[in-house]
């Protein structure tokens, strides 16, 4: 046997090792149990892998996030050996990982049922004792058609060897390299139990899943096609410990009270008709207000920043998003084009910066008029798939409040930072305080402009993010095709992540329009263009905030600011008095005058999220005031009515959550 010189990587320490040859990864980290599979020379391989002379080899924690898919992608293929144990019939499609969890699609005859996810749960449970080892095999496309020859679904993976799809999941059973299928291994008679098309890596046995749950079954199509068959799909999530499994199912719970569609409907803010179509809102008169509330500070802000308020239609020529690119880089996420005026194209806009453009162009413009800041609550549509659609954060119509600031090279860099300083601040002010940045660069196949423009843009915008003392995450690829940009990324009160704000620069659309400004030398000069949304749409801001909050906006938000509960019905008329001395100060205060006991409008106050309750009784009256009952059920009582007035309008004034 031959000495194998190896170097274990653990962060940035590295230990030099003499190990024999036929050594595993395994052998490696004996006794760490964490450690579940190896990187080495940056690919991921199974314990199983023996190490080669002068590798480095990294240990794979089940905790970090490649030990966790690779957790999750085993626990797929224990459910799929469980579902074709109970279901000898069903197909096999792709299980690959995903945030917080995996799923797997199968070919079935009938959709599964509740009771079929329970039963397969538990065959999943007994599969993870029996301590099945991962085995990887090495298969010729041949081999491996021949194997397969029941499964199509996997013989058509094995014709995408090279250029599987990241975006369908195909790519964690194929790739660019050899074929391999993966056998689960009976630990004490080396039987096979089982086997699947997989490039891995995997757990070393199944009794390696520490802990998984099964949540729900879906229709999908195969490879997200509509074209394609429709399978059965069932979601599952793995966590390396019992304890974080139950943490995060009590967070899924959380955010499923939290729900904007759930809360939407309860409290009465908004609906999606199905006579209007999937993906188009209609806001009730409740969420109508915290629309106008939002909209109205918004504005205000806007104007004191020196934004210019502009308006533009909702349906445009063809020819204009043929001058922009969108029609080159967009069509795909356009409406289908309307044939008016003898045949001309008209498209719905899905953008407002070309607009934006005209409005600048429709005169000579002077350096004295730079920066020049356009600001428009501009409804746009976008088709998105009907899988994709969810509620008010992902919609097919829905307005941005879109600004788009023209200024002059010299003035970019400042005009910038200004922007995201006023972006954060203005977050701040609805309620979210935890941020961080993220800088989308140049996708290399979608693009217009010299890569000169791009990496000066970029570097711009890094350097303007790094002001902020934020952390700044790189999105490679991720921006649009005109620029590169920023984009604000926010936690809510549960910790998920939210992006917000997003800020481009853009040197091509000036290019595209032919815009320019007369320069103080009096020659024509090309302007910088920065897009900026704000909320990146009003819907879907909404829908942040009351799951943020959870439905119990902060008085300035709330529909109902105070609402007024009589002890009896003599005292209607007192706090009726009280309602109407409130709304003189443009406060909204209502009073329930129904013929419910004090109690059942006490509950529904609290259902309904009312910051205030106004409670009146005998004493009240004699003394001149009222009581005060807050959401958590505490209560302040005796205030004297001009005090409790303004202090309803102090918190609100002050933005402040009660």
């Amino acid at each position: 046997m031959s000495d194998v010189r190896v170097i274990i990587q653990r962060d940035s320490e590295r230990e030099e090792r003499v190990v024999t040859t036929g050594t595993t990864a395994a052998e490696l980290f004996a006794g760490e149990r964490s450690i579940i599979a190896a990187r080495v020379a940056g690919e991921l391989k199974d314990l199983s892998y023996e190490v080669q002379d002068g590798e480095t080899v990294e240990g794979v924690e089940i905790s970090s996030e490649d030990g966790l898919d690779i957790l999750r992608h085993s626990t797929a293929h224990v459910m799929a050996q469980a579902v074709q144990e109970l279901f000898p019939e069903a197909k096999l499609g792709i299980g690959p990982p995903v945030r917080d969890g995996f799923y797997y699609d199968f070919d079935v005859e009938k959709p599964f049922t509740p009771e079929d996810l329970k039963a397969i749960e538990k065959k999943m449970q007994e599969i993870q004792k029996r301590g099945q080892r991962f085995s990887r095999r090495v298969v010729t496309d041949e081999a491996a058609r021949e194997e397969l020859a029941d499964e199509p679904y996997k013989l058509e993976l094995i014709g995408l060897k090279g250029s599987a799809s990241h975006d369908d999941g195909a790519d964690v059973e194929v790739g660019a390299g050899e074929l391999t299928i993966y056998d689960n291994i009976d630990a004490k008679t080396g039987d096979l139990c089982w086997k699947d098309l997989c490039r891995g890596p995997h757990l070393p046995t199944t009794r390696n899943i520490p802990a998984f749950k099964l949540m729900r079954n879906a229709a999908a199509y195969w490879r997200g096609s509509e074209k394609n068959p429709m399978l059965q799909r069932i979601y599952g999530t793995a966590w390396p410990s019992k304890e974080e499994l139950k943490a995060h199912l009590e967070f899924l719970a959380e955010a499923e009270k939290r729900d904007h569609r759930k809360l939407g409907s309860e409290l009465d803010l908004f609906s999606v008709p199905e006579q209007i179509g999937s993906g188009l809102a209609v806001f009730h008169p409740k969420g109508g207000i915290i629309r106008r509330v939002m909209e109205d500070y918004s504005r205000r802000r806007h104007e004191e920043e020196g934004y210019e308020f502009v308006y533009t239609p909702h349906a445009t020529k063809g020819k204009l998003f043929e001058t922009s690119g969108h029609l080159d880089w967009y069509a795909d996420g356009m409406y289908p084009p309307m044939q008016l005026d003898e045949g001309v194209d008209y498209y719905l806009k899905p953008m407002n910066c070309p607009m934006h453009n005209l409005i600048f162009d429709a005169r000579g413009r002077s350096y004295r008029e730079l920066p020049l800041r356009l600001f428009e609550f501009g409804t746009v549509y976008r088709y998105e798939k009907s899988g994709v659609v969810h509620g008010l954060t992902r919609a097919r119509g829905f307005t941005q409040d879109d600004a788009h600031i023209y200024c002059t090279r010299e003035q970019m860099s400042e005009e910038l930072d200004k922007t995201l300083t006023f972006v954060l601040n203005l977050l701040r002010d609805y309620g979210l305080t935890d941020f961080y940045l993220e800088l989308s660069t140049k996708d290399p196949e979608k693009f217009v402009g010299s890569d000169e423009a791009w990496e000066e843009a970029t570097e711009t915008l890094r350097q303007v993010a790094e002001k902020q003392g934020l952390p700044l995450v790189p999105d490679p690829g991720g921006a649009a095709f005109y620029g590169p940009k920023i984009s604000v990324q926010a936690k809510d009160a549960i910790g998920r992540t939210w992006q917000m704000s997003t800020i481009q620069l853009d040197f091509n659309l000036p290019e595209r329009f032919d815009l320019e400004y007369t320069a103080a030398d009096g020659t024509k000069t090309r302007p910088v263009m920065i897009h900026r949304a704000l909320f990146g749409s009003i819907e879907r801001f909404f829908a942040v905030l009351l799951e943020h909050y959870a439905g119990a906006f902060p008085a300035w938000l709330a529909p109902v600011q105070a609402i007024g509960i009589p002890i009896g019905d003599a005292h209607v008329e007192y706090l009726e008095k009280f309602a109407d001395a409130a709304r003189k100060q443009g406060l909204r205060v209502e009073v329930d005058s129904s013929s419910d006991r004090m109690q059942k409008k006490i509950r529904n106050a609290q259902k309904q999220k009312v910051p205030f309750m106004v409670i009146a009784g005998d004493e009240d009256m004699a003394n001149g005031a009222v009581s005060f009952r807050y959401r958590d059920g505490s209560q302040e009582n005796g205030i004297p009515v001009d005090e409790a007035i303004a202090k309803i309008a102090k918190v609100v004034e002050e933005r402040a959550q009660v």
